[in-house]
């Protein structure tokens, strides 16, 4: 049955946060129930629009404006109530694959009404096909993510999807596959591994990590003799206010996205303390860990096909 047309009220209690995501920007910070991005509404370099999460309005310093979304709305697209509604109707309007169900995952948020991702069932081994060739075309193995991930079946507005699910330390999961890219509440970062250790490995995302794990057990990259802890961020955001509990170890090494926002990040607390590492320059001349990990395994194969042919 087609969903009822949009109103203003229902526009005004989706999750600014998720929406701001969709729309392809992350918080560069977040502290308490405020979120700091760099504003959409204009070019800077400072965060200084703010999101209030728990009133669900924003409010941009530069410009001296706020509101809640309508609001943000008809100034990012410069267009009228009623188009921004019809903006928001069609899912073929955000910029990102228009077959992912991505734009239902926005939730209205009203009051005593659960989120819209509903979590059905949690399985400890990836079985579905389609994700066992996500992984592999992620160049992860199978037995990897069975060690971090589950198989989780969840409704979206009556409709269920499996994905892989990587937990985080409040319970939510960050959940993948090859059309989705989400996260069940309460998002949070991932913590593993409860030994005094001296050193923590950070990560942006966990497909980043199980690419470490990978390389890990193919030699690619060598673990100190000590086993370290891991942090996975799942949102770059997390990081300001991890910073604390991250400089109580010795060392913390940074496997961050070679984006503006991870090479800013990365450079900051490396102007702060001497206890940070730039990991990253271990894939310099690529996005992130996982696109490293899979350039270098198209590279082995292709040599070791060259090899047979000598």
């Amino acid at each position: 049955m087609e969903r009822d047309k949009l109103s203003i009220a229902e526009v005004k209690k989706i999750d600014m946060v998720e929406y701001l995501e969709k729309l392809g920007h992350s918080p560069n910070k977040i502290r308490n129930n405020d979120y700091w991005y760099l504003s959409p509404l204009r070019d800077e370099k400072t965060p200084s629009f703010k999101v209030d999460r728990k009133l669900n309005v924003w409010y941009d310093h530069g410009l001296q404006k706020g509101g809640n979304l309508v609001d943000f709305g008809i100034l990012f697209y410069q267009c009228t109530v009623k188009e921004l509604l019809q903006k928001i109707e069609q899912k073929n309007h955000f910029p990102f694959h228009t077959q992912s169900p991505l734009f239902k995952s926005i939730s209205f948020s009203a009051a005593g009404e659960k989120e819209k991702i509903v979590v059905r069932d949690v399985r400890s081994n990836i079985k579905l096909l389609s994700l066992k060739q996500y992984l592999s075309f992620r160049k992860i193995p199978l037995e990897i993510a069975n060690r971090f991930c589950k198989e989780i079946d969840f409704d979206l507005y009556d409709k269920k999807y499996t994905v892989i699910g990587f937990q985080n330390s409040a319970g939510g999961y960050e959940l993948r596959s090859a059309n989705f890219k989400g996260s069940s509440s309460p998002k949070e970062v991932t913590l593993i591994g409860k030994n005094l250790s001296n050193e923590i490995l950070v990560f942006e995302g966990f497909i980043d990590f199980l690419s470490y794990q990978t390389m890990h057990q193919r030699k690619f990259i060598m673990m100190t003799k000590q086993q370290p802890n891991f942090l996975v961020l799942n949102s770059i955001g997390f990081m300001e206010k991890m910073k604390p509990q991250l400089e109580k170890y010795p060392s913390i090494h940074l496997y961050l996205d070679r984006d503006n926002k991870g090479l800013t990040i990365t450079k900051e607390v490396l102007a702060i303390s001497r206890k940070y590492r730039d990991e990253s320059l271990i894939y310099k001349n690529h996005k992130d860990l996982n696109e490293f990990l899979m350039k270098e395994h198209f590279e082995q194969r292709q040599s070791q096909r060259r090899g047979r042919r000598l």
